[in-house]
């Protein structure tokens, strides 16, 4: 669904841009410089766009994760636009268009979430409780949430570890991050958290940082697998764990397509291949989604 298109409104002409980044819906926008981020856009990036609205001094930022607002945003923004220049009775004028010749055919990285897991009760059918309960006693020791996105399991991490560092190649999941360590973790807390920036292949970890690694719905995603693993086996302490967590390779009311989907055996023979040992796989505690753990 190619939802780039010009907004039937006076004075305004220039095309309205942006994405909608796997699990979250981030909307931004400035008064004198007006950005948008939130729309699907064929799972393209797009170039921005940049609108200029005079004598205005507003200035708002949220991100959206329910399933209508993810779904219904392009659908809304045109009657924003139409109430916005009814209230203020404000002309536009379409600023300089900032281009990259590269970024119309360039995929949004993944981390890890196909589709907008947040609605759809993760808590329940997840059960992230239990599985942090799986790595053991977190006192004094470090954990790598590997593709943490939104955090939802980055954040009930930090009270249970000396140290949380959340991972994910995607820039504005970084600062989402940033966010809830603000807004959502309690104070006492907070300091553990340390969100980071990695690339596809690199998780950016140093030797030996981390006592434990979890990765939940991303392993799949993963281009080469093995090669990351092993960078992860050198990050990992000695006797470290490491959790993997993804979707049954059959067809589940959540998660992506099948053919998308890894079956056990291959985690598994990922984590030989690479050196892990005492390599355990639980295809009941979770419905939708099968338990590897291995150790360093």
């Amino acid at each position: 669904m190619d939802v780039s298109s010009q907004v039937g409104i006076t004075n305004i002409t220039s095309i309205i841009t942006g994405w909608r980044s796997s699990n979250l819906v981030f909307v931004e926008f400035t008064v004198y410089d007006l950005r948008f981020t939130g729309l699907l856009i064929n799972k393209k990036r797009t170039p921005n766009t940049e609108y200029r609205i005079p004598k205005l001094g507003i200035h708002l930022k949220f991100a959206l994760t329910t399933n209508f607002m993810a779904s219904n945003l392009n659908r809304l923004l045109p009657f924003f636009f139409l109430l916005l220049t009814g209230l203020f009775g404000c002309t536009t004028e379409p600023a300089e268009q900032q281009t990259d010749p590269t970024a119309q055919e360039e995929e949004i990285p993944s981390t890890g979430f196909y589709d907008d897991y947040e609605g759809t009760n993760r808590v329940i059918w997840q059960k992230p409780e239990m599985v942090i309960n799986l790595l053991g006693d977190l006192d004094n020791k470090t954990v790598a949430d590997i593709g943490a996105g939104s955090g939802h399991f980055s954040k009930r991490l930090v009270e249970k570890a000396k140290k949380v560092i959340a991972i994910d190649i995607d820039q504005r999941f970084i600062h989402f991050l940033d966010s809830i360590r603000i807004h959502e973790i309690p104070e006492e807390f907070r300091d553990r958290l340390e969100p980071r920036l990695a690339e596809p292949n690199d998780p950016h970890l140093q030797p030996e940082e981390v006592d434990a690694v979890l990765i939940v719905n991303t392993f799949m995603y993963m281009e080469d697998r093995q090669a990351y693993l092993e960078n992860l086996s050198e990050a990992l302490t000695s006797g470290g764990k490491i959790l993997i967590i993804d979707f049954k390779k059959k067809a589940t009311p959540i998660g992506p397509p099948v053919p998308v989907r890894l079956d056990g055996d291959t985690v598994i023979n990922d984590l030989k291949e690479t050196g892990f040992t005492n390599i355990t796989i639980d295809n009941d505690k979770l419905q939708y989604q099968y338990i590897v753990m291995a150790e360093k």
